[in-house]
């Protein structure tokens, strides 16, 4: 696996770098030699995150785990991954996606399903064009933590979310 880890508001001493690459390492069970894996360490007052995202054709394999210890977050984000990984093997693994980013020890073992993705409710709503700020409102009137919306300016499907600290974020297509 190729590492390329980066630091915001921390520097990647030679131990982090250690650690990642020891830790993340063991998912190397999972991957071919080529995989490449992307780290971002990051520090906000006494919140020590880790950001591990992984490409693969067609997926992206992510996950992001704050604690008061960066060796910790670094344990807790290998195991998030580990766990995905054998949970949606079946999924990453299928034919369309290929299996070039995988190694064959991963793809031919069994792992039990802990729980199938299921959809329980479908729900269908007219979308009216709006700015993201109105659709800020709606969301907020309507007590939920994402809004789907047509933006008036773009005219693409957006969809705006509430955030930590009371801010709001906005998913837009790229082009």
């Amino acid at each position: 696996m190729k590492f390329i880890i980066v630091g915001k508001n921390i520097e990647v001493t030679p131990g982090l770098r250690s650690a990642v690459e020891d830790k993340i390492g063991k998912l190397e069970k999972f991957f071919t030699e080529d995989t490449e894996v992307h780290v971002t360490l990051s520090v906000e007052k006494d919140r020590q995150k880790i950001e591990v995202t992984i490409p693969v054709k067609g997926n992206i394999i992510r996950s992001e785990q704050v604690s008061s210890d960066m060796y910790v977050s670094i344990d807790l984000v290998e195991e998030i991954i580990e766990r995905q990984l054998k949970k949606y093997k079946h999924k990453l693994v299928d034919k369309k996606q290929g299996t070039d980013y995988f190694r064959q020890e991963f793809i031919e073992k069994d792992y039990m399903d802990e729980e199938e993705v299921k959809i329980i409710r479908s729900k269908k709503f007219d979308i009216k064009p709006m700015y993201p700020e109105d659709a800020c409102v709606q969301m907020e009137l309507l007590g939920h933590n994402f809004f789907v919306f047509c933006n008036a300016e773009t005219d693409q499907v957006n969809v705006v979310y509430k955030r930590k600290g009371n801010t709001y974020g906005l998913i837009e297509p790229e082009a």
